[in-house]
């Protein structure tokens, strides 16, 4: 009766703030960017949540479960994609979207490259890697729902589904950030007050290394011994995995359209100067912690103390064996609090990507506010009975859902954005070459990858190289865009 006392009280919280914040809708702006009206706290937490997903409690711990100290990087990289995205992506997106009043990034890329068909090409593959995306995080949120109430999976699903779908439905980008802000609060005061509990549980850290280290010598290494094939399936973070894990996590992650539409939402331009700083920081203490909880995890499993049925059920196994029954739903809480973190902004990203982008932007430019509302309601609906549907039957691991969508974000949106704002030569030809090859290559090497062979990197890393190369290649073949951006925007940046 507790656990299910304790998450209705969650839930029923998360409703009434989107009931609350339903009042605060006036337009479409409201709706999909808050009026542009954060604080820097609630910019920084929304930014830091929304890449706080089910991968960051249980796949960033069933790693550590799986593979140990080598896969540490991960602690560096995606924390570096939130700094990334506020500056080196998101500041000049922002000073461009004050002039020119940006929703989504989709406007900047159809705005610098003067193309609609930029625009489309880039829906479409947002709408893909977004479904992707959230098909990983009702995976989480279906973990750690059965583990605490041992109901079926389908039962699971359709719940939490319906919860998120109502509070974003009624207030949208209102109701994200500040379901996002208790969200962030309640991950970074578990994390705090949890993972030490369950390190000393383990032994502490030098035990924890030396059973590792009896496992296998090179899990408490700080990469795996660069060979292809790796000599065991979870030895893949070899140098060269490395390195394509870090353009995979911190420039793929960091262009992400959940991600980079946060910067749209700042209020003052003198929130950029320090959120880059304050969100790394942030981010890295509670990645490394939860790492350790994933070797820790291993640990206790090898020593009988817990039995972990897979990798991404590591945090939630080691956080019920040391938690007292009473007290373990409260920090089960914080689990759902960081899938449900990532998954409503990516509802809302699907949303206002089908309603602004696709349907007031392509099919009805004279639409009224309320239709594109009513769209991007429509939109988010149906795409939560679509993924819900998708993760009754997910891959094993968490983890590589998770980098599928990222990666085809790296192959799809890097090249445009970051050379549409650093790059004057950029053409609407050469971003469009980049998204359709990058997009397809992506698909082609992921393929490949997973069914016929693996590869000794990400698969990522070759699709991404082939959209730089188009870009920068047809670029240079084609004419310059005209006027890019305001000159004012740009000398601004």
């Amino acid at each position: 009766m507790i656990k299910w006392a304790i998450v209705t009280i969650y839930f029923a919280a998360m409703l009434l703030l989107g009931c609350v914040a339903s009042r605060k809708i006036k337009n479409v702006s409201d709706y999909i960017v808050g009026g542009r009206n954060l604080g820097f706290w609630m910019f920084v937490m929304l930014v830091m949540a929304s890449t706080t997903s089910g991968m960051t409690l249980l796949g960033v711990s069933g790693l550590g479960f799986a593979a140990g100290w080598p896969t540490i990087w991960e602690q560096i990289f995606v924390p570096l994609a939130c700094a990334f995205s506020i500056s080196i992506f998101g500041y000049r997106i922002w000073l461009a979207a004050r002039e020119n009043g940006y929703l989504t990034v989709q406007d900047f890329l159809a705005h610098r490259y003067g193309s609609n068909a930029v625009r489309t090409i880039s829906s479409i593959v947002v709408l893909v890697t977004c479904i992707i995306y959230l098909t990983g995080q009702y995976t989480a949120i279906a973990i750690v729902l059965t583990w605490l109430f041992d109901i079926p999976r389908n039962y699971a699903l359709v719940v939490a589904a319906a919860i998120v779908v109502v509070y974003v439905i009624l207030g949208g980008l209102y109701a994200v950030a500040w379901t996002t802000f208790v969200q962030g609060m309640a991950i970074i005061a578990g994390i705090l007050l949890t993972a030490p509990f369950i390190i000393s549980a383990a032994g502490g850290i030098e035990h924890i290394n030396s059973v590792l280290a009896s496992i296998d010598p090179n899990m408490v290494e700080p990469f795996y011994p660069q060979m292809h094939p790796p000599y065991a399936g979870y030895a893949f973070a070899t140098p060269f995995f490395i390195l394509s894990f870090f353009f995979l996590l911190s420039f793929g992650l960091a262009s992400a359209p959940h991600v980079i539409n946060n910067v749209l939402t700042a209020k003052n331009e003198k929130d950029f100067k320090w959120s880059p700083l304050v969100v790394f920081v942030i981010y890295a203490v509670i990645m490394y912690l939860i790492k350790l909880t994933g070797f820790a995890a291993r640990a206790m499993h090898e020593e009988g103390i817990i039995k972990v049925p897979s990798p991404d059920y590591a945090y939630i196994a080691a956080l019920e064996a040391v938690m007292p029954e009473a007290i373990f739903p409260v920090f089960a809480v914080v689990v759902l609090a960081a899938v449900m973190s990532t998954t409503d902004r990516l509802m809302l990203t699907i949303g206002s990507t089908v309603g602004w982008d696709i349907y007031k932007n392509v099919l009805k430019k004279t639409a009224s506010d309320a239709e594109v509302t009513f769209v991007s309601r429509i939109a988010i609906v149906v795409t939560a009975v679509g993924t819900v549907l998708l993760a009754l039957n997910p891959p094993k691991l968490l983890a590589f859902i998770i980098w599928m969508g990222i990666g085809i974000m790296l192959s799809t949106f890097v090249a445009p954005i970051l050379l549409g704002l650093y790059w004057r030569r950029a053409t609407k030809e050469g971003a469009i070459a980049s998204m359709v090859l990058g997009f397809a290559a992506s698909l082609l090497f992921g393929y490949w990858h997973k069914f016929v062979s693996p590869l000794p990197a990400h698969f990522s890393l070759f699709s991404f190289a082939i959209s730089v190369f188009a870009m920068v290649a047809v670029s240079l073949l084609t004419g310059p865009v005209e006027a890019p951006l305001k000159e004012k925007d740009s000398q601004a940046a």
